[in-house]
């Protein structure tokens, strides 16, 4: 088969769209032919020699991925060859084929096209295991939302607003129309406004009961104060570095909680807990058309170095998709 190999560490031009190995299904995971990936974050890190894949991993990037089931590895009983599905990869999604575990794999939900489908599970996972399991988000209650234009934003907007919550999010000013579009919510140019006031104000005064962030360092501070007391604030990136200082004084004032989480790093037995629950509470809400995918633009997946680019540039609004034959 062919797959996007890493050359050496660099910029997007390392991406090559090579021949290697084909993959076996091993006990418990299926064969899929894939027909779409996304671009992650974590696949530009990755590219740069930042992010190395997991122990026992495909080397290669793509953490999620959609297409058709080819074959069956022994033990496998819920699936069969031809299913359409996505999947949630510990790499190996920029390829023509993959091997999943099928804990990891999901159904497309109905009314949502094959191709888009690979839009959905790493974001359905990172945002319903972080707002849902981890800061228990609940009706009423106001989540904050950093990266809004992102595809974890996107996503995590319109969960949030499924679920009965007050949304605010910060993003951009050339996004705010797109994402007006998913919703109600209350958007925050991050450039031009104060999001800490901006939220006190949507409050009146109160906070953010949850905050789903992928900034880390930057914000961690001004998080802190935008908190509302027993506040939960959710840290899933480093976009704004790795070390902070954080007053504990001000996060107990609030009588706050600050979790960090990763998703790709997870054993296999935590994956599949978190998809079967992506399954029983969000596939619904997407079937019903409560959530969508957000889709800014389908690529070949031999313009992979272009894609990386759109995706640094941050002037996507939801996933990129690499679509494959």
């Amino acid at each position: 088969m062919r797959a996007i190999i890493v050359t050496e560490p660099g910029g997007p031009e390392v991406l090559s769209w090579s021949e290697v190995p084909d993959p076996q299904p091993g006990p418990g995971e299926v064969l899929v032919d894939v027909r779409a990936t996304a671009v992650n974050r974590a696949d530009l890190l990755q590219r740069q020699g930042h992010y190395p894949a997991p122990p026992g991993a495909p080397e290669y990037l793509g953490l999620e991925c959609s297409g058709v089931i080819t074959e069956v590895g022994s033990g496998v009983r819920d699936w069969a060859v031809g299913q359409q599905v996505c999947a949630l990869l510990a790499g190996g999604g920029y390829a023509e084929r993959v091997a999943v575990p099928v804990g990891q794999l999901l159904p497309v939900p109905e009314g949502v096209d094959l191709v888009d489908a690979a839009a959905l599970p790493e974001v359905a996972s990172t945002v319903w295991s972080n707002v849902v399991q981890v800061a228990r988000l609940a009706a009423g209650e106001t989540l904050l939302v950093h990266g809004g234009g992102s595809g974890i934003g996107t996503f995590a907007i319109q969960l949030g607003i499924a679920l009965g919550a007050s949304v605010v999010a910060t993003a951009r000013g050339a996004k705010h129309d797109r994402l007006r579009a998913l919703g109600p919510v209350h958007l925050v140019d991050y450039r031009e406004q104060d999001f800490v006031a901006e939220v006190r104000k949507v409050t009146a005064g109160g906070g953010a009961d949850v905050i789903l962030d992928i900034m880390g360092a930057s914000y961690l501070g001004r998080n802190v104060a935008a908190l509302a007391v027993d506040g939960r604030l959710v840290t899933i990136g480093m976009q704004g570095g790795r070390k902070g200082e954080l007053d504990l004084g001000a996060l107990l004032a609030k009588r706050g909680t600050l979790a960090a989480t990763a998703l790709r790093s997870r054993p296999p037995e935590q994956k599949a807990a978190i998809v079967s629950g992506v399954r029983d509470q969000v596939w619904p809400l997407i079937e019903a058309g409560r959530v969508r995918p957000v889709v800014d633009r389908r690529l070949p997946i031999s313009e992979a170095a272009q894609a990386h680019r759109l995706v640094e540039s941050n002037e996507h609004v939801g996933k990129v998709l690499l679509t494959v034959g």
